[in-house]
């Protein structure tokens, strides 16, 4: 027993010289200059800076805001985004989609694409005309061949690890995996009910992951109640998200390489938004809480929700900076 514990103390981690390192990073600068690294688009060109120019490999993506600001919406126009827009790469995803079946996934799909909101495609006030339904028909059929696959019962830490594991060494065995997952909160423990440790676990599993083969990891979070107390709202200074209004904190920004919180203002009876009076109609704001590649700022977009989309708001002031 004690040759055994000896034995396993002289075994160092695995390590590399600097000149190894540093030789990868010109490898990359290069490849990136050349083309031959190339990030997944969305169709928001600003998103797209913010993110180094796209979803890159090897990184982790949180996207949060509170009940009804279309995080969602954005994060399943993101996953057709990098499918449509970047036809030359070869993806998989991976969709842990714990708070929604994926038939309504695929329904607000259908919304974005045909225009119609969902109440409307589910016959809510009156049924669907024929002509409708063909449209939808042949959309679907397009749909089909997306390299989607969707998880949709709530899953342990391990298991979700286990998952990850079996895509990147079968389905998307020298692909690119791309793993969606809606939301942290919704993720179960494995010996335990405690939030800040179930989310510290997954967290850990998502930065091992992300280090394997051509790994993108997409998560959701959840804002806790603080946005929303009286006396943030009648005052602008206070109007901002910021780092403690993110549910477990802490392990979600050691855990993210990007950080992204959705907020809409005028669902808290917000007039004019933060110290720069910002317009709030119809808009939703993008605050990039964390971002390792880059600048912090703020993202305009007008609401399209109706039919699961944001437009991205195209003028130089729409991106103050903290």
């Amino acid at each position: 027993m004690y040759k055994r514990q000896e034995q396993n103390l002289s075994s160092p981690l695995p390590y590399k010289h600097i000149s190894v390192a540093a030789d990868e990073a010109v490898t990359y600068i290069k490849q990136r200059k050349n083309h031959e690294i190339e990030p997944l688009k969305s169709r928001w060109n600003k998103f797209n800076f913010m993110c180094c120019g796209g979803i890159e490999p090897g990184c982790v993506y949180t996207i949060v805001g509170a009940s009804g600001t279309g995080k969602s919406s954005f994060v399943n126009t993101l996953e057709t985004d990098l499918i449509e827009l970047n036809p030359d790469k070869e993806l998989v995803v991976l969709s842990f989609s714990f708070e929604m079946l994926s038939s309504r996934q695929v329904g607000r799909k259908l919304s974005n694409k045909l225009r119609h909101t969902t109440s409307e495609l589910y016959s809510a006030s009156e049924d669907v005309s024929d002509s409708l339904l063909q449209d939808i028909e042949k959309e679907v059929e397009v749909i089909k061949q997306y390299p989607i696959y969707y998880v949709d019962e709530s899953a342990t830490v391990s298991k979700i690890e286990d998952t990850i594991t079996y895509f990147q060494n079968t389905i998307a065995k020298d692909k690119w995996l791309i793993i969606f997952l809606d939301h942290t909160l919704l993720v179960e423990g494995n010996d335990t009910n405690d939030e800040r440790k179930i989310i510290a676990a997954l967290e850990r599993v998502f930065i091992r992951a992300k280090k394997v083969g051509k790994t993108s990891i997409i998560q959701l979070s959840q804002m806790n109640r603080n946005i929303e107390m009286p006396e943030r709202i009648i005052n602008p200074s206070s109007h901002y998200p910021m780092r403690s209004d993110l549910s477990s904190s802490d392990s979600v920004f050691q855990g993210s390489d990007v950080i992204a919180v959705l907020s809409r203002p005028e669902t808290l009876g917000i007039t004019a938004y933060g110290p720069s009076r910002l317009p709030v109609q119809n808009k939703v704001y993008l605050h990039f809480l964390k971002v390792r590649e880059g600048k912090l700022a703020i993202l305009e977009y007008e609401n399209d929700l109706q039919y699961n989309n944001l437009i991205e708001v195209d003028r130089s002031e729409n991106k103050p900076q903290y």
